[in-house]
């Protein structure tokens, strides 16, 4: 497989021979005013440029994964830009009403058991944040992806370390397992996907998984940089299981 960090929780995974692009955001540079109640409102979203052209990104895609309908995860440029045929996979049947409406013909709601084209697709869940926050914040999902010829692969999607994250882990034992890792927050409520501490439990419960860091620096309201986060990986000793890719940098497994 490669798995190529775009920005934000954007990412091209080429897996068994088939192209995904999951959490699509697609828009220019400031396109968008900063999320509200949060740090840097003097800055609009994205906060940085994609590191290549959509043409690029969206060429021969064979499937299209959305795990929640946030803007910086599913955005206007993206409803453009992507052919109105393509495979859309949604969390549930609302997300898949909405994807609807927005044009796209071939919208299907993941399941435990999906299979596209030889490859296991299986819905995981995720908690966008810790209590009250969640109730505003919504319902998400991550993925697992499963074929005889690939290593296993656990994208988590926007989660924060809980007991069902664990349990992903430990019934799949995913081998590549990718967390957004930004550590966004607004002022108040704290983490909203995962923090340092929250890529150390994923590391203690897959030690022998290499871990992908993406979802940084991307959209107003991060807290956790990657610098922060590769000199908190050097000092637990992790620095080659856990890597923290820059805007379109690729890896093979």
């Amino acid at each position: 497989m490669n798995i190529q960090h775009i920005r934000n929780a954007t990412i091209v995974v080429q897996y068994a021979g088939k192209k995904f692009l999951i959490d699509p955001f697609l828009s220019e540079k400031g396109t968008y005013p900063p999320f509200r109640n949060s740090l840097r409102q003097d800055q609009k979203n994205p906060l940085v440029s994609l590191p290549n052209s959509i043409e690029e990104i969206i060429n021969d895609v064979d499937a299209v994964i959305v795990t929640h309908l946030h803007l910086d995860h599913y955005d206007d440029t993206a409803k453009d830009v992507l052919p109105k045929q393509i495979r859309m996979f949604v969390q549930n049947e609302e997300d898949a009403g909405k994807v609807r409406n927005d044009g796209f013909k071939n919208v299907e709601v993941l399941q435990e058991d999906t299979v596209f084209d030889g490859i296991q697709l299986i819905k995981t869940k995720g908690e966008h944040g810790r209590g009250e926050i969640l109730k505003l914040l919504g319902l998400v999902c991550g993925v697992v992806f499963k074929h005889s010829s690939e290593k296993t692969l656990y994208v988590a999607g926007d989660t924060v370390w809980y007991k069902a994250v664990q349990e992903v882990i430990e019934t799949h034992q995913p081998e590549i397992i990718v967390v957004n890792g930004g550590d966004n927050q607004f002022l108040q409520g704290g983490s909203l996907v995962m923090g340092k501490e929250d890529i150390y439990e994923v590391y203690k419960s897959a030690p022998h998984a290499k871990i992908i860091s993406i979802h940084m620096e991307a959209v107003n309201h991060w807290t956790l940089s990657r610098v922060e986060l590769k000199s908190f990986i050097h000092y637990k000793g992790i620095s080659s299981n856990v890597l923290v890719p820059d805007d379109g940098e690729s890896y093979s497994f």
